[in-house]
């Protein structure tokens, strides 16, 4: 093979890999003159090395310019073929939009976040506004204001989660009650708040306790506030909540930041206050701690007593909304079952 057919061949490759229609096509071209065995212009390389040594230089350079001449034509018109792929891929003449596509998979409330919102919304209606506060509080907020004394078992470190640090007294909030302090001692009365948050308490797990709990505690403080005005606002909550037919009973009892201090019952909703298994064949599932504030607590927030009175009172979402939706146990809330979600 002389220099001049290695020319040929090159001018020839060069045409049928224009004139090549689809990447089968370009294949089958390179396989016809590049392939290792068999190949037009590879079989030039055998020719090289039987070549008379005054010709091998020159038919060396042609060889090698024929041959890479012909590979960086494939390249390029390879290249042509995929960028052609691509914009056909992106036409909008290949997407037919008619087509009915994959549903989206949808995102639930979580059943405790949802009632939640639904207390926020019963107590917006009534002029209540909800406030945060911090999950890491001081012994002060914590218990002392509260009229806890250092004696108080609630203080006892098998039932709060003290925190270690250079500081000492700083620990996980038990309820929310804090927030009602920082409220009173941020301003001047009238109050009407709901507080919404975590707490947190050394329970051991079980169906109905959980060591992070969420609550919702309220607190109204004005001129004239009476025990008849708490006795309202918790029919009004408790028959939103549960429907206007359910029947509300308040019993005596016992809290160190209120005097007097009220439990809160309603008539079960699934015997319809008959006796049932849901409420221990009483016909009243206990709902929520109330009562008025001391008037210890409204000093220690530097509000005077003599001139105003208040109410408070404190609800467990978690525990509403396993008895709500019939949960038998409250840690089922907790343990990131996507089918409890779908569920709702």
């Amino acid at each position: 093979m002389t220099e001049g057919d290695l020319r040929a061949l090159g001018e020839q490759a060069l045409k049928e890999i224009a004139g090549a229609v689809d990447v089968d096509q370009l294949e089958l071209v390179r396989l016809k003159y590049l392939a290792r065995h068999g190949g037009l212009i590879s079989a030039g390389a055998q020719d090289l090395a039987k070549a008379p040594p005054e010709l091998r230089a020159g038919l060396g350079r042609a060889f090698n310019a024929t041959k890479q001449g012909t590979e960086a034509a494939l390249e390029r018109r390879l290249a042509e073929f995929q960028l052609a792929q691509r914009q056909a891929a992106v036409s909008p003449q290949s997407l037919d939009l008619s087509y009915p596509s994959q549903p989206l998979p949808r995102g639930h409330q979580h059943p405790v976040g949802r009632l939640v919102r639904e207390i926020e919304d019963i107590g917006a209606a009534l002029g209540y506004q909800s406030v945060r506060g911090p999950e890491v509080e001081d012994d002060q907020y914590n218990f002392e204001l509260l009229n806890l004394p250092p004696e108080h078992p609630a203080r006892d470190s098998h039932d709060t989660f003290y925190l270690e640090g250079p500081a000492r007294g700083w620990l996980l909030r038990t309820h929310t009650s804090p927030v009602q302090l920082r409220t009173m001692m941020a301003g001047p009365p009238p109050y009407r708040i709901l507080a919404p948050g975590r707490a947190y308490r050394r329970d051991n797990p079980d169906p109905t306790h959980n060591p992070m709990f969420f609550q919702v505690e309220g607190l109204c403080v004005d001129q004239g506030v009476t025990l008849g005005d708490l006795k309202g606002t918790l029919t009004y909550f408790i028959q939103a909540l549960f429907g206007a037919a359910r029947r509300v009973r308040l019993r005596s009892s016992f809290f160190a930041f209120t005097e007097p201090s009220l439990e809160a019952d309603v008539s079960c909703w699934f015997c319809d206050g008959r006796g049932c298994r849901s409420c221990h064949g009483k016909g009243w599932i206990e709902i929520l701690g109330s009562g008025m504030v001391h008037p210890s607590v409204l000093q220690n927030a530097g509000v005077d007593p003599q001139r105003f009175s208040g109410f408070a009172f404190g609800m467990g979402p978690d525990r509403i909304a396993a008895l709500k939706y019939g949960l038998a146990d409250i840690r089922d809330l907790y343990e990131n079952d996507l089918r409890l979600l779908e569920y709702f």
